[in-house]
């Protein structure tokens, strides 16, 4: 072989070498897109959602609208009706989902919905951070999650109406009510869920 078409296929080699070698030194692709995801440790009401992780293992969505709230909480409740075929679908849904709908059918506004399902932490961080920037949510990082929050008066009534989400660990836990807000329902609610 003359020794010019040796070097060229040296140099070839060598340049195809270095090339299979690049994607080898390429930083990791964070997981579900380009977004990364930095946790908020203050536990203070913030303008943006930072959902924070947690190294405990996945959570299972409870079936029992029940099992999951404490005494008091269900004292509050006590003579509401639970899961009325009325308001449709609820109860342990065939998703893994729950839905747990707290009020009487004659009641023109007072209720509370709750809707615990599996969301992932992407899409969970952007429905967060769009409720805070267009809707003018508070959220903040209780029990080793991101909890967003709002109250607004209801339009037909004097009441107030609200929504609450909770999200950890891929479970979204999202509330919304209308003159029925028990106290402490949604720490209730997580503590059911996460233990």
């Amino acid at each position: 072989m003359r020794p010019e078409v040796k070097r060229t296929a040296v140099v070839a080699a060598s340049v195809l070498v270095a090339l299979a070698a690049l994607p080898a030194c390429a930083p990791d692709a964070p997981s579900g897109g380009a977004l990364t995801f930095t946790p908020t440790p203050s536990t203070a009401p913030s303008a943006s959602a930072t959902p924070t992780p947690t190294p405990t293992a996945r959570a299972e969505i409870p079936e029992d609208c029940r099992e999951i709230l404490t005494a008091d909480v269900l004292a509050q409740l006590d003579g509401i009706p639970l899961n009325d075929p009325a308001f449709g679908a609820s109860g342990p849904q065939p998703d893994g989902s729950l839905v747990c709908v707290w009020g009487d059918p004659a009641a023109d506004t007072t209720g509370l919905v709750t809707r615990i399902g599996y969301m992932s932490r992407g899409p969970a961080l952007d429905m967060l951070n769009e409720l805070v920037a267009d809707e003018g949510y508070t959220c903040y990082t209780p029990d080793g999650g991101t909890r967003c929050e709002k109250t607004w008066p209801n339009e037909t009534y004097p009441v107030t109406d609200g929504r609450t989400l909770f999200w950890r660990d891929h479970i979204l836990i999202d509330t919304t009510y209308s003159n029925l807000a028990p106290t402490g329902y949604t720490s209730a609610v997580v503590a059911g869920v996460f233990g």
